[in-house]
């Protein structure tokens, strides 16, 4: 009777890029990038309440970065990758860990957020997509005339279309959401869910997803109300 032997590749231990943990690792760092932009973004963006001559001198400021500007944006792109790569590996992984499903599917230590965590994510990447065609290229610009430079222009011109600000809104919310689940898995994967801390880190994480969300979807209500115009 013959005994299968192992090949050294099979025997062999996954390298960084291929255990669970070095993946998480990648989503959580990747993750954690992505969210100081997001936060500096805002920061940007609010200033359209300063009105005109604030905002625009903003855009001038990004624009005469330069070089250094396509380096951030190449980094941030680069994130994007790796933080959906990792996310998919992990969630393909669990599927075939599960490869039959369960008859009944409940959702008891799972909230909507959690269950929503994949596929927000690509909705999200989709909204980015558009918003930098339409107010940064001006490539899609609805019912409206980009400006080259105009930056306060082209915010309240393209918020002006209902279904654009809509769109803005719904997007925004599936990222509060995917914001309040990474926040939350990122604190877990510092090592910081200790018993007596996770009710406050788990309402830290949602008071700042929500934060955030409120933050940005502000802007396209204004614009719609008339309040900044």
């Amino acid at each position: 009777m013959s005994t299968a032997v192992a090949s050294p590749r099979e025997n062999r231990a996954p390298g960084f890029w291929g255990s669970t943990n070095g993946r998480k690792a990648v989503m959580a760092v990747t993750g954690f990038i992505l969210f100081l932009f997001v936060i500096g973004h805002l920061l940007g963006n609010l200033q359209v309440f300063d009105g005109p001559v604030r905002l625009n001198a903003y855009g001038r400021f990004l624009h005469n970065l330069g070089e250094l500007l396509w380096i951030v944006r190449g980094i941030l792109i680069l994130c994007v990758v790796l933080h959906i790569w990792a996310t998919f590996v992990l969630w393909r992984r669990n599927r075939d860990a599960r490869p039959i499903g369960y008859q009944v599917k409940k959702s008891v230590a799972s909230s909507y957020a959690d269950r929503t965590m994949y596929w927000s994510g690509p909705i999200v990447l989709a909204f980015v997509i558009f918003h930098l065609l339409e107010f940064t290229s001006g490539t899609i610009h609805p019912e409206s005339r980009f400006i080259p430079g105009d930056v306060y222009h082209n915010v309240v011109a393209g918020f002006s279309v209902w279904w654009v600000s809509a769109w803005y809104i719904f997007a925004l919310i599936l990222l509060g959401m995917h914001l309040r689940h990474g926040l939350w898995s990122m604190f877990q994967s510092l090592g910081l869910n200790h018993p007596r801390h996770t009710p406050v880190l788990k309402q830290a994480a949602l008071w700042i997803a929500i934060l955030i969300t409120a933050g940005y979807i502000s802007i396209p209500v204004s614009v719609l109300a008339g309040w900044v115009r």
